[in-house]
C-alpha cells in the first residue's frame, strides 16, 4: 500500500491529523525510564501507549538516535508503532548524491528490520540526490519546502531570475517529482499567508506542517491549507511528549503522571485541529 493511502486510512481510523514527534532528548527524560537498558525506547514505548489513539503518524527525528543504542531504540520504536497500526515518518532531512543517497534511502527498506514508512528530504542538491527515495513508490517522501525557522529566509526567500522565490521553485519542483504520487512537502505553520499561497501553487500535494506546538504556529491555517483531499499531517513534538515536564512528574517513580499528560496533550491537539477539518 502506498504511504498516502495508508495515511488516509489511519487519519480516518484515528479521526486525527496529529503527527507526534518522538524526539527523546536524553536530558529531559523522566526518572522512570532512566534505569532501563534503552531509555529512549522505553520512553517512546510509553509515549506511544499514551498517545496512539490520537496519532495519525509518529515522527522520530533522526538526530536523537544517531548512535548504536539510539538506532536500536529507533528500530524498536518503529516496530512498536506499527504494532499499533500507526505509520512512521523519519525526520532525517536527507539529501546527497550517488552511493551516499542510495545508502541513506535504505532506511526505508525492511530487509534488516523495521523500516520507516516515509522520510523527510532536503532538495538542495537537486533531483538526482532524491531519486533513490522517489523511486520507492510505496514510501512517502516529504521535501523541505518552506521551513518555519527564522534563518530559513537567508536562502528560501531569495528571488530567482524567473521572479520566483527559491522556496516557490522548490514547491514547483516537488510537484514535478511526484510521478509516483509519493511526494509531500514540509511547510511551516508560523506564516499562515505563505502556507495558503503554497497550497494554491500545489493543490494536490499533502503537507507536513510543523510549528503548531512549541513554536506557536497557526492551527487553523495548518489544517485549512495543509491537507490535500483530507490527507496531511500537523506535527507537535515537545508540546506533546514533554507536556508533563515538571519537577513532580519527573520524580514520579512510575512515570504515570508524566505520560498521562502526553496523552492528554495529544488528545487536546487532535480536538483543536478537528475544529477546522
Amino acid at each position: 500500500m502506498h504511504f498516502f493511502d495508508r495515511l488516509a486510512d489511519r487519519i480516518a481510523a484515528a479521526d486525527s491529523v496529529v503527527s507526534v514527534g518522538l524526539d527523546p532528548d536524553p536530558d529531559r527524560l523522566p526518572d522512570s525510564v532512566l534505569d532501563a537498558a534503552l531509555p529512549r525506547w522505553q520512553f517512546n514505548r510509553r509515549i506511544i501507549d499514551a498517545t496512539h489513539e490520537h496519532a495519525a503518524c509518529y515522527k522520530p527525528n533522526a538526530a536523537f538516535y544517531e548512535d548504536p543504542d539510539g538506532w536500536r531504540a529507533l528500530e524498536e520504536t518503529i516496530a512498536y508503532a506499527h504494532g499499533k497500526d500507526v505509520p512512521v515518518l523519519l525526520d532525517a532531512k536527507r539529501g546527497d548524491i550517488g552511493n551516499t543517497a542510495r545508502q541513506y534511502a535504505q532506511v526505508l527498506d525492511d530487509e534488516e528490520g523495521p523500516a520507516a514508512d516515509a522520510i523527510t528530504v532536503n532538495p538542495f542538491l537537486g533531483r538526482d540526490s532524491l531519486e533513490p527515495f522517489l523511486q520507492r513508490a510505496e514510501k512517502g517522501v516529504f521535501v523541505l519546502g518552506r521551513t518555519s525557522n527564522p534563518g530559513g529566509e537567508d536562502l528560501q526567500d531569495l528571488e530567482l531570475a524567473s521572479g520566483e522565490k527559491l522556496y516557490e521553485r522548490v514547491v514547483h519542483l516537488a510537484d514535478l517529482w511526484n510521478g509516483n504520487g509519493n511526494v509531500g512537502l514540509v511547510v511551516g505553520a508560523t506564516n499562515p499567508d505563505e502556507l495558503e499561497a503554497i497550497r494554491e501553487l500545489v493543490p494536490d500535494i499533502p503537507f507536513l506542517v510543523p510549528g503548531v506546538g512549541a513554536q506557536g504556529g497557526d492551527a487553523e491555517a495548518a489544517v485549512e491549507h495543509g491537507l490535500a483531499d483530507g490527507v496531511g499531517l500537523v506535527n507537535s513534538s515537545r508540546g506533546i511528549i514533554f507536556a508533563g515536564e515538571d519537577a513532580d512528574t519527573r520524580r514520579d517513580d512510575s512515570g504515570d503522571a508524566f505520560f498521562k499528560a502526553a496523552g492528554q496533550s495529544a488528545k487536546q491537539l487532535k480536538q483543536r485541529l478537528n475544529q477546522f477539518r
